[in-house]
């Protein structure tokens, strides 16, 4: 017997006692449980006995008023039956429907003591489920709860533990998933060529559980991945986003994106990802496998920054424009340039399709990969202010995270160059900061508008204010004037004399 550790279990399973029904926890927060992982998305199976019970119902925590007998009659939407019961045994919880797919939902928070956890409950009927062959949409049935288990992407989402009274805690695990646990594996229950072929998301979801857990996926059920790979463009891309933003945000998203171009899958979601593979050989003379540089760049920057997803797109997307513009050359050897810009074009295309988001999040990617080459390129140079002032001023807020980007794309096995780039590094990050505090150049807009010149000369907008505004930006960013008010005055008066504009006198 298995003890799921909250009282709330205890309050369905006595709910689904006074409606008759059978209620299981299932999936995710068993296999949590058994993990050791926090959960907080509870699914509730429900399968109808065929006679309720006489028992009273349950009391709303606090209510001291009995209440009223019920009403609730047979349905086939008995998970939407049990939602409504639990929620009212809860204190009023609000339900959301939804009836065309027989369940229901609702939150839950504890209380009494130091639970503060929020808990989305959902409730549906047990269900069997049959799929056409241009669809991932299954036709839907009524089932008992090995049909629902059948049903389930892999075994160790298949456990199930009882939650009324008479057998509460009884654990079903009819394929095997607490020993695929226990061994760290993920299967599929029944054939696996059935369930992704079915299903193609699931392929998807077995990367995704290996990066999250740490799990290895079992032989054939990464073969029958392979053999189905072509079948994840029913998928829409939606569906997909969600999960690869899973996988990258993942203790472990390398892993799951090395496991997508074995199989297949990364050809067809990102084939500009999968084209990073491979080394070509020309005189004898090769580059390093951009692919799996790209894996080491991503583990760098999830050790040192763990929780930033963006910043993880920003790590795998930083060479993507290589392949484009890879070129050998008799004397230099392998040439990748313009890689940045290529592949900060790219960035928006890419995005667009996966259907991830447009807006400050891809631009921040877009920045990331445009400039990643800068600070290297200074480390590998003489570290003059100027240039430094202008990584500064075109990074903006987001230097910290370039620079950490670029950190992470030192990966060079060669130890006495590693510590070249490194020690050299380090210098660009000091020059970094003493000219942030000595002349403010992040985010920094020139001292004089395009209104300060359009007033003080008595013209409308026009090329010349677009050039006086240029050369005050590249003097402060150059070193040549303060990044203040009255220098950049003084400046904008000489241009403005050179460019035959005359102050007009002030009324």
């Amino acid at each position: 017997m298995i003890d799921l550790g909250l009282e709330l279990y205890r309050t369905i399973g006595q709910c689904a006692d006074h409606l008759g029904i059978d209620a299981y926890a299932v999936g995710g927060v068993v296999r949590d449980f058994f993990l050791g992982r926090p959960c907080t998305d509870i699914d509730v199976v429900c399968v109808r006995r065929e006679q309720p019970s006489d028992e009273p119902p349950v009391q709303a925590p606090g209510d001291t008023t009995p209440n009223e007998p019920s009403t609730h009659h047979p349905s086939p939407t008995i998970g939407i039956e049990l939602a409504k019961t639990v929620a009212e045994a809860l204190g009023g919880s609000k339900v959301s429907v939804f009836k065309n797919f027989g369940t229901a939902s609702c939150r839950y928070t504890p209380r009494h003591g130091k639970e503060t956890r929020e808990y989305e409950l959902e409730f549906v009927g047990a269900r069997r489920e049959s799929y056409s062959r241009d669809s991932r949409k299954p036709i839907v049935e009524d089932g008992t709860l090995q049909d629902d288990q059948n049903r389930r992407d892999f075994t160790v989402n298949a456990l199930a533990v009882c939650l009324n009274a008479a057998r509460y805690g009884e654990l079903m695990d009819p394929f095997g998933g607490i020993k695929d646990l226990d061994e760290g594996i993920l299967r599929t229950p029944l054939d696996p060529d059935i369930t992704f072929s079915d299903d193609p998301l699931r392929m998807m979801r077995a990367v995704r559980f290996a990066s999250q857990l740490g799990f290895r996926i079992a032989d054939d059920t990464l073969e029958a991945i392979a053999r189905n790979a072509k079948r994840i463009e029913i998928v829409s891309a939606e569906r997909i986003a969600v999960e690869l933003n899973k996988i990258m945000a993942s203790p472990a998203p390398s892993l799951g994106l090395k496991l997508m171009q074995k199989c297949g899958l990364m050809q067809i979601v990102m084939p500009e990802i999968s084209a990073l593979a491979g080394v070509e050989t020309v005189d004898g003379r090769g580059h390093k496998d951009i692919f799996f540089h790209t894996m080491q760049v991503l583990d760098n920057v999830v050790k040192g920054s763990p929780s930033s997803l963006w910043l993880r797109w920003a790590a795998l997307l930083h060479d993507v424009g290589k392949p484009g513009v890879k070129r050998y050359d008799p004397k230099q050897g392998w040439t990748f340039h313009g890689h940045e810009a290529r592949g900060a074009h790219m960035v928006k295309r890419l995005f667009k399709r996966l259907r991830l988001p447009l807006g400050a999040e891809e631009r921040y990617v877009e920045k990331l990969v445009m400039l990643h080459m800068r600070p290297i390129v200074l480390a590998e140079d003489v570290v003059t202010d100027s240039a430094v002032r202008r990584l500064l001023f075109e990074a903006g807020d987001d230097i910290d995270d370039l620079m950490l980007l670029c950190n992470a794309d030192i990966t060079t096995r060669n130890e006495e160059k590693q510590r070249k780039h490194r020690r050299n590094f380090e210098l660009v990050k000091q020059k970094l900061i003493e000219l942030e505090e000595r002349d403010r150049i992040r985010n920094f807009q020139p001292p004089v508008s395009g209104d300060d010149i359009m007033k003080t000369f008595g013209i409308g907008p026009c090329h010349e204010i677009g050039i006086i505004k240029d050369a005050i930006k590249d003097a402060i960013l150059d070193g040549q004037i303060p990044n203040d008010r009255d220098a950049a005055w003084q400046m904008m008066l000489r241009l403005a004399l050179d460019l035959g504009l005359k102050p007009v006198a002030v009324q």
